[in-house]
């Protein structure tokens, strides 16, 4: 990435430059390290590679999408988040904040292309419409499908961000009259990470391209092409509402007393039983909350085809998983029969055992006695 005075940087210098301290980069260090999933002894890693490694060359494309993806990468939690990471893509190219606009957008994109041809990451923000022609996204008088495939062929990786890029989101639900197409049902000769979510979590991109630019890798992905760090748990394995599930407590409208008692919304429509994601766990707007939290059910959105995946206040007919994990109808008898039957087992046992040291006893006992009327 060059400066103005036409020196590449890394991110270390650029957070100097920038007026933030030592202490604020290992503080951004030690931040990002812990969003990664990574063990704390690695933090030195992290920041050593950040420190020598120039920044990362980015093209961040926009197609048919809201821009939620951007937005919710700008307000993460820690300002360097925004100021550094997201400073190497404005000087690249993003059609969203960058300065330039016009001809003079587009100059700077394929000045990066070239410049940086096997080094760049293309970051993608939407779905591409495949149907007639790709008209429905038309930009500088190409479409997005042109526009793609000529950012890719010289992409190092490809990062789909949100559910639009990686499951084709609201433009993909059926009839989907646009033809919206994920990213990686058309770009099949390069890798690509998929971030789901309407939006992703701030600190999870950024995470992710800290990631790339300390291991010089992809992290470990799942089956679905996402990063196992924030999509290998369901959200209802972190949510705080669990216990309440656990033990058959819902609420049975969003304003009963239950519901304000803080119960489980499975019977309202929550998908967090069938959805991987970590927003349980890191949350939204600086670790403040996420949306069950808030009140409102996991809707899946990380999760493909979504939106045709039934009504977002349907409940699920069944929960994977096994043991109490039934149904919502039969959980709170199932749990209160499995603590009743481990209660009567325990007691059996008790009184199997008690018998048996009785017996022995007495068995002991008789034995004794015989002897000593032998002795006599």
């Amino acid at each position: 990435m060059d400066t103005k005075q036409g020196i590449r940087e890394t991110y270390y210098e650029s957070a100097r430059r920038k007026g933030y301290s030592r202490r604020d980069f290992m503080k951004f260090a030690a931040f990002i390290t812990a969003y990664m999933g990574l063990d704390h002894t690695l933090i030195g890693q992290v920041a050593k590679s950040m420190e020598s490694n120039f920044r990362l060359p980015i093209i961040w494309e926009h197609y048919q999408e809201c821009t939620c993806c951007s937005e919710s990468f700008i307000r993460s939690s820690h300002p360097i988040v925004a100021d550094i990471i997201l400073d190497t893509v404005s000087l690249d190219y993003t059609e969203t904040l960058m300065a330039a606009s016009g001809h003079q957008a587009e100059a700077a994109k394929h000045d990066t292309m070239e410049k940086y041809k096997g080094e760049y990451i293309l970051c993608v923000e939407g779905s591409v419409p495949m149907g007639e022609n790709g008209v429905f996204c038309t930009i500088a008088g190409k479409t997005a499908l042109d526009h793609l495939k000529e950012a890719a062929e010289g992409a190092k990786a490809i990062i789909a961000w949100g559910s639009c890029a990686t499951n084709g989101c609201v433009q993909g639900a059926k009839p989907n009259p646009t033809g919206a197409t994920p990213i990686n049902k058309i770009i099949t000769n390069k890798p690509v990470i998929n971030m789901p979510g309407c939006p992703p979590i701030g600190e999870a991109m950024a995470a992710l391209i800290v990631h790339y630019v300390t291991f010089d890798r992809l992290p470990e992905l799942d089956r679905a092409g996402r990063p196992k760090a924030f999509y290998g748990k369901r959200v209802h394995d972190t949510c705080y509402r669990r216990p309440y599930f656990d033990a058959g407590l819902f609420a049975e409208t969003f304003d009963d007393q239950n519901a304000k008692e803080g119960y489980c919304l499975y019977k309202l429509g929550c998908k967090g039983p069938t959805t991987y994601n970590a927003c349980g766990s890191m949350k939204w707007n600086g670790g403040v909350s996420f949306p069950i939290e808030s009140g409102h059910g996991c809707i899946g959105c990380s999760e493909a085809n979504f939106w045709d995946n039934g009504p977002f206040y349907k409940r699920l007919g069944s929960t994977p998983g096994f043991g109490i994990e039934s149904t919502a109808d039969t959980v709170g008898k199932v749990a209160t029969g499995a603590v009743v039957a481990g209660l009567t087992a325990h007691a059996v046992a008790a009184n199997v055992s008690k018998y048996k040291e009785l017996k022995n006893r007495y068995t002991r006992g008789r034995i004794n006695e015989e002897k000593l009327d032998k002795n006599e």
